[in-house]
């Protein structure tokens, strides 16, 4: 792999974001938090990666404070003394070393029960009290819940800023909660938080952003995680056509959105008939935002696959470059990689493809 990287080592800046280069660590859940309390391996953890180069650190989810924003128990909170002095450290560490970071901040919405037993203290809350089609496990959100769960989402933002952070990225993909509202699956309200088209179901996403905004003010970078794709479902498309998709993005670019961070299985699949661009390139071409790209950089296989034991090789980033080059997206999440190796930036910064690492289910076991 002897490609030409520098376009990829060039530095990026936005409002609060000030990047040595355009790789972002993508956010990989991570169960190493005990009682939602990350610890000093934590913090261990993402400053080796700040250590290692990375542009920009978007942190594993992280919840928000509702009664039932987690299913695990040992997923990170973002609110409570304990678990908001934790994530002081890790900041203080990845600044500490050079690093720039974001937490993404989280609620799962209606979850499946956790293979653990645990259960958080009340029941899971969503749109319609839906998983996925047909699967209720949770509670339908009245509109005062609605309305805290914004409000919480808000001071997730704000102690974020206050605790020195760099940025902010809103979890609204993979079927958790902003994403069970964007979904006619599993938003079946009748009230003004649901309908029948993607803009009318995107209001409670717009509120969130619209609070977040007003808490962090307008220099502070806000990014927004979306996907198609569901996790029930792959071939899912939330905007089947790029008018549909403008409908769908430019709201949230209205409510303060700066970042489109658009999630794919696959970067290289294009997502619409005629054109070879995929989910980021359509979102920076509609929007006229920029964004990042993710699915399966530098590795093959992807992700889902890996928790099923599936191992990947490295994989040639031409068709990566070329796209960037070109002016698709602006940004890349590498997640994977990044994950079993904290110096995989520096190898591809040297062209020390001879010393890239393959990836294995074992490497979700532990914080390397």
């Amino acid at each position: 792999m002897n490609m030409k990287t520098d376009s990829l080592f060039s530095p990026f800046q936005l409002k609060s974001l000030n990047l040595k280069n355009r790789i972002v660590m993508a956010p990989m859940t991570r169960s190493f938090s005990p009682d939602g309390i990350p610890t000093d391996d934590v913090a261990a953890y993402y400053r080796k990666r700040a250590e290692g180069e990375v542009g920009l650190i978007l942190s594993e989810g992280t919840v928000i404070d509702r009664p039932s924003s987690s299913n695990d128990k040992n997923i990170p909170h973002f609110y409570g003394e304990r678990a908001l002095a934790g994530w002081q450290n890790v900041i203080n560490a990845v600044h500490g070393a050079g690093g720039s970071m974001g937490p993404q901040i989280w609620h799962m919405g209606v979850m499946e029960n956790h293979y653990s037993g645990w259960l958080p203290e009340s029941p899971f809350e969503g749109p319609s009290g839906l998983s996925k089609p047909g699967f209720k496990n949770g509670n339908t959100m009245s509109e005062s819940d609605i309305a805290d769960t914004v409000a919480a989402f808000g001071k997730a933002a704000s102690d974020a800023k206050r605790l020195g952070f760099d940025c902010i990225e809103i979890h609204g993909a993979h079927g958790y909660l902003i994403d069970q509202f964007f979904a006619e699956t599993t938003n079946l309200r009748t009230d003004s938080y649901g309908g029948a088209t993607l803009p009318e179901r995107s209001r409670f996403a717009v509120e969130v952003i619209k609070e977040i905004r007003k808490q962090v003010g307008e220099d502070f970078a806000l990014i927004i995680r979306l996907s198609q794709w569901k996790p029930y479902d792959y071939n899912y498309k939330m905007a089947k056509t790029p008018a549909e998709m403008e409908a769908w993005l430019s709201p949230m670019v209205e409510a303060g959105i700066d970042i489109f961070h658009c999630s794919q299985r696959r970067f290289w699949e294009a997502e619409f008939e005629g054109s070879d661009l995929n989910f980021a390139g359509w979102a920076k071409k509609i929007s006229g935002k920029p964004t990042i790209t993710v699915g399966s950089v530098g590795l093959s296989g992807e992700f889902l696959a890996a928790f099923g034991g599936e191992s990947s090789q490295p994989r040639s980033l031409d068709e990566l470059l070329r796209r960037l080059d070109r002016g698709d997206f602006d940004l890349v999440a590498v997640g994977r990689p990044l994950l079993a190796d904290p110096e995989w930036v520096k190898k591809i910064r040297d062209h020390r493809s001879d010393e890239l690492m393959g990836f294995t289910k074992a490497a979700l076991a532990e914080l390397v």
